[in-house]
């Protein structure tokens, strides 16, 4: 993907929004945080990245999506009316994106990290889950949830039941992380810094941009890389901008 900016014109990253936790109440509310956030932006913005764990749970049924998220969706449909590229990549809550974004609405779907060139910058852009060393087991956890059999065998399951135990699972899991300090910086063991560092070596890449971790980071990979973590949009609201000579972390305030 080759972007060329306009004068004046920027490229916006987010990641974690996690629609639809910890409850409808908080969700909404972040909902419309988020709408904003994007209103605030599209004049500015000549492509939006949303990185991964846009909603806490998404599962695509041939024929049915998960209820809700309608504001944010008819946002980015008016976005995408503007003729503004809107990136789509899937993270660990997530996964089960398939083709409906990009069916109705134009929004191409990753689900690893892809190669982005702006302004002659290069950048390395993905959700981070299941990168770098260790976490074995999640590793082993995600080649059952994205084995097209195992899928298969959940859509037998009625949408009401399906989505009901993926939303308990999805909460059980972020309690869990939280309770296990997870977001915790971890110092020369962050794994997708040592991931960016191990890249590094064969490829050289401007920019790393990932979610996943909570945690705004800013780290050097080279003399010549960095490595941003996007943060999240649960209570910190971070999100990365790049002009096409410098990447920044910035904070949406009201």
């Amino acid at each position: 993907m080759n972007i060329q900016l306009s004068p004046h014109k920027k490229v916006f990253f987010a990641s974690d929004f996690h629609l639809g936790a910890p409850d409808h109440h908080t969700s909404k509310k972040r909902e419309d945080k988020i709408i904003r956030w994007l209103h605030e932006i599209e004049d500015d913005a000549a492509a939006i990245f949303l990185v991964g764990d846009i909603f806490d749970f998404w599962f695509e049924y041939k024929t049915v999506i998960p209820k809700g998220f309608i504001k944010f969706i008819s946002k980015i449909s008016q976005l995408r009316d503007k003729g503004i590229p809107v990136i789509f990549f899937t993270g660990n809550h997530d996964l089960w994106m398939k083709d409906y974004f990009t069916e109705e609405l134009g929004i191409p779907v990753y689900h690893t990290p892809i190669t982005v060139e702006i302004n002659h910058k290069k950048l390395l852009i993905g959700h981070g889950d299941g990168l770098g060393p260790g976490d074995k087991q999640y590793k082993l956890l995600k080649k059952v949830f994205t084995n097209k059999f195992c899928q298969g065998l959940f859509r037998w399951l009625h949408p009401d039941i399906g989505i009901r135990i993926a939303q308990k699972w999805s909460g059980s899991s972020r309690i869990s992380n939280q309770a296990k300090n997870e977001d915790a910086f971890k110092g020369k063991d962050e794994w997708l810094w040592q991931y960016c560092k191990d890249v590094e070596k064969k490829m050289h890449f401007d920019y790393y941009v990932f979610g996943h971790r909570h945690l705004p980071l800013s780290l050097e990979v080279g003399d010549q890389s960095m490595y941003y973590n996007l943060g999240e949009w649960v209570s910190q609201y971070t999100y990365g901008v790049f002009d096409g000579d410098n990447f920044q972390l910035a904070i949406f305030e009201e």
